[in-house]
């Protein structure tokens, strides 16, 4: 990845000069980095031209802290679509400012961004551990979320007039922007307010960030419905499971899904283009020699073959075609004119995945993820993400964080594995 050293700096409020209340832990030192790139190659061609090596500050508590916890009031919002975990992040931050750092006061915003704006009515709803202490059982989100754009200066006006300190933010790439932009208001006007965004983002496509909270129960969830479309398949006569899976632009979970079943025939993500004719007959191919198929396709794989209206969601993202729908249209067509009988189920699981709790592996890394992030507000972090890199929590500039979109790469080894599974053609345009 090609990413400079001082793109990696993290903003602070200033001097951290207060003693930690948390006592009997291994603190980290403000130098402790985590090397972006672990190639050799990568590491000794900086070396050779001189640089510093690209390397992301290490998440964790530090032994001096920015914000006096007595004075301090934190608050959380949740934006964007529901993912498994949410509440288990929430319950993590509560819990780690109540008890780690004795920080008493709690603000949720309700419904994300809105929640922090005037116009909307929406009170804040005040958040200790006896309010979040079962939350971790239930889907979605007790705070309610919301999409698209607030007045940044309303929103920071709130925040200074109810003294807020610190701000989670919990969302994805708009979320982050929208962070982003608070933080930078704050700056502007001089003020000490901190903001630290948590990445949610269920189909795994944050930069510089390895992996998301809710992604690994997605899959989990995902292969469910792979399975039934299997056992469908297997069922009929010239059977056909078709299921589509959640990736806008990033086709993970597809990915993923499809390794851990070797049912799958045919996986279909946005980054590697496919065209109707080889799906068609590698389709007719597989019904041939085996009498059965299972495809799986991410929702934003083969907009190139729809039309579309061109508009925007409320987050900015442009509306995608239903390839699901989509597909199931154009099998069902190809087989009929070719006079083949053909029985086709189709299983969208998208909305059961996002409101299912996280599982337990899942709700673990929600609870690091929260109190790295509650780590980073009491440090007087600002303008940052809390990422996960080679296996350790990290500091990552949300600029940076937000600068692209992470996307499974076609020449790597991961897609490579897919192939290899599914049988099919590297190349089906």
């Amino acid at each position: 990845m090609n990413v400079q050293p001082e793109q990696l700096e993290i903003q602070a409020l200033g001097e951290c000069r207060i003693d930690s209340p948390i006592k009997g832990i291994r603190f980290l030192e403000n130098g402790d980095r985590v090397l972006v790139s672990s190639s050799l190659d990568a590491v000794s061609g900086v070396i050779s031209a001189g640089g510093r090596l690209p390397a992301f500050e290490k998440a964790g508590p530090r032994s001096k802290i920015y914000f006096d916890p007595s004075k301090l009031k934190c608050g959380i919002v949740t934006c964007g679509g529901l993912c498994p975990g949410l509440n288990d992040v929430i319950r993590a931050v509560v819990l780690s400012l109540y008890h780690n750092y004795k920080v008493k006061t709690v603000f949720g915003f309700p419904y994300g961004y809105e929640g922090l704006t005037y116009r909307f009515g929406h009170a804040p709803v005040e958040l200790n551990p006896e309010a979040v202490s079962r939350i971790h059982e239930y889907g979605g989100t007790i705070l309610g979320s919301s999409r698209g754009h607030q007045d940044i200066g309303e929103m920071v006006d709130t925040l200074d007039r109810m003294n807020i300190g610190i701000l989670f933010a919990i969302g994805g790439d708009g979320t982050l922007r929208g962070a982003q932009a608070i933080a930078e208001e704050i700056r502007q006007r001089g003020l000490k307010i901190s903001v630290v965004g948590i990445p949610k983002t269920i189909d795994n496509d944050i930069s510089y960030v390895e992996r998301s909270f809710g992604f690994e129960t997605a899959v989990s969830e995902a292969v469910k419905a792979i399975d039934a479309a299997h056992t469908e398949a297997k069922g009929a006569r010239n059977g056909i499971g078709l299921v589509k899976l959640m990736g806008r632009d990033s086709g993970f979970i597809a990915v993923f899904a499809s390794l851990a079943r070797s049912d799958v025939n045919f996986c279909l993500i946005p980054e590697s283009p496919f065209s109707l004719d080889k799906l068609m007959e590698g389709l007719c191919d597989r019904l041939q020699r085996r009498g059965h198929a299972v495809v799986v396709v991410a929702e934003g794989a083969g907009q190139d073959l729809m039309q579309t209206s061109g508009a925007c969601d409320a987050s900015g993202n442009l509306r995608h075609g239903d390839i699901g729908v989509f597909l199931k249209e154009r099998i069902g067509d190809y087989f009929h004119n070719l006079k083949m009988d053909a029985t086709l189920k189709y299983i969208d699981p998208s909305y059961t995945i996002r409101g299912v709790p996280a599982n337990p592996h899942d709700s673990a890394f929600c609870l690091l993820l929260g109190q790295n992030a509650v780590h980073a507000g009491m440090a007087g972090r600002t303008n940052v993400v809390v990422g996960f890199w080679m296996g350790t929590f990290t500091h990552v500039p949300i600029p940076l964080a937000v600068s692209q979109r992470k996307k499974v790469d076609p020449e790597s080894w991961v897609w490579s594995s897919v192939l290899t599974s599914t049988g099919q053609p590297k190349d089906m345009r």
